[in-house]
């Protein structure tokens, strides 16, 4: 059964940097989260044109071109008209998103992209694999089945492993990363700070969070998925790293004086999610 539709933000939400306190969005009636994960922030620059705009713990990437913005996730469904305002903080009017490409297709990254797209315009793209789950708002998840939804949204540009996505002169492109979901993506791009080129990578989440690892009759090859991306993340250009749950490569953007207190390589994020994976699988077959 889909969640009950919630109300929009109030438009006195505080999304100011002040000491003022600021209170979680909403949670969905189907399932909760950390309420850092629906906290709102002020935008927080990343790179000279590249921001976060979502919420303290969730990413959700501006990226502004010479032809227009590129929008990477959107946090939960509940966050759409947050990102929204973010992009108008940053002079951003919605018809200036061209693009919006996504991470992996679970709730809390994918929730507003079909809110976005329809207030943008611009062009979804995704995989094959994510894109079905997109279609289906979240339904038939192989790990959690109807547990997390959103509303359904349908992709207008289905990419391939290695492809690159261009706007103006930026160009990103996509690594297949798959284990989290099947259709877990992570993007490459350079832009600069302060002048200096910078090699940023947003790597998708390599969590396998209360799965079933070793001979799971709905994606035998999982292991196998999973040991194929963290090799492909080690190997990723990377300068800056950046992931969907912000903490998980060290950034806090609810921190204004101090946003990233923890920069991390790609080769030692792969290397403590490759870790926490082995254990669990230990775990499960001393189980068995």
């Amino acid at each position: 059964m889909r969640p009950a539709l919630l109300p929009p933000i109030l438009a006195s939400l505080c999304l100011s940097c002040s000491a003022q306190a600021v209170q979680p969005l909403p949670q969905l009636t189907a399932y909760h989260v950390d309420p850092a994960w629906l906290t709102p922030v002020a935008p927080v620059q990343i790179s000279d044109h590249v921001w976060q705009v979502g919420t303290a713990r969730i990413s959700s990437l501006l990226i502004k071109t010479d032809a227009g913005a590129i929008l990477i996730d959107g946090g939960m469904p509940q966050a759409g008209q947050l990102v929204l305002a973010n992009l108008a903080r940053l002079g951003v009017k919605p018809s200036d998103v061209r693009l919006i490409l996504h991470s992996h297709a679970h709730a809390d990254h994918a929730g507003p992209l079909a809110a976005l797209q329809r207030a943008t315009g611009a062009t979804l793209v995704s995989n094959a694999e994510s894109a079905i789950l997109l279609e289906h708002g979240g339904s038939g998840d192989i790990h959690f089945g109807d547990d997390m939804l959103y509303p359904p949204v349908t992709p207008a540009r289905i990419v391939q492993d290695g492809e690159v996505v261009t706007l103006g002169s930026t160009a990103l492109a996509v690594h297949f990363t798959p284990g989290h979901t099947p259709g877990s993506m992570s993007w490459t791009w350079t832009d600069t700070w302060q002048g200096k080129p910078v090699r940023i990578a947003y790597v998708d989440s390599l969590s396998a969070p209360g799965y079933t690892l070793a001979d799971n009759p709905r994606i035998p090859h999982l292991v196998e998925m999973f040991r194929g991306s963290f090799a492909t993340v080690r190997a990723l250009p990377c300068d800056l790293l950046v992931t969907p749950h912000a903490d998980a490569s060290g950034w806090d953007y609810a921190d204004t004086a101090n946003p990233h207190p923890k920069p991390m390589t790609c080769t030692a994020y792969a290397d403590a999610a490759e870790k926490k994976f082995d254990a669990q699988l230990a775990a499960e077959k001393t189980r068995l």
